[in-house]
């Protein structure tokens, strides 16, 4: 994008000879790299599971901004590894399976975690296994109303 936006730009100076056309090159060049680092890079990818209470998943960005989501203990059915064809590469992908209020048994929605970072198969799979501890004591434990 940043190569597009100087070449339109030199070629409008080549036209009109006026310096104004790659001072806003400048200007947009700098404002699109402000935007995609406060709203695209993810810098860090974090889970924390807490079986009394729910999951929680924060994204940090390259300026510093965070995003949190919460997600209750109640609403979370499953924890699985999904996988995925994209284009001649099997990727792999941690998601939440979130309890469908009116049926049990169903799923209402896949949540995916770590979209940005992307860690290996070998990551995902002890993260799983934590996930899956701690879902399990939660079924075993009583529980208090």
């Amino acid at each position: 994008v940043t190569s597009a936006v100087w070449l339109a730009a030199y070629g409008l100076f080549a036209i009109s000879e006026n310096s104004m056309v790659l001072s806003a090159a400048i200007f947009t060049t700098l404002i699109g790299l402000i935007i995609y680092l406060h709203f695209v890079k993810v810098d860090q990818e974090s889970l924390l599971v807490i079986g009394s209470l729910g999951i929680q998943v924060t994204s940090s960005y390259a300026s510093g901004k965070e995003s949190t989501t919460f997600i209750e203990m109640g609403q979370v059915k499953d924890v699985v590894i999904n996988e995925a064809i994209h284009m001649q590469k099997v990727i792999y992908y941690l998601c939440i399976l979130l309890q469908d209020p009116g049926d049990p048994q169903g799923i209402s929605e896949v949540v995916p975690l770590f979209q940005s970072s992307k860690p290996r198969l070998d990551c995902l799979i002890e993260v799983y296994k934590s996930c899956q501890e701690i879902l399990e004591q939660r079924k075993t434990s009583p529980q208090s109303s």
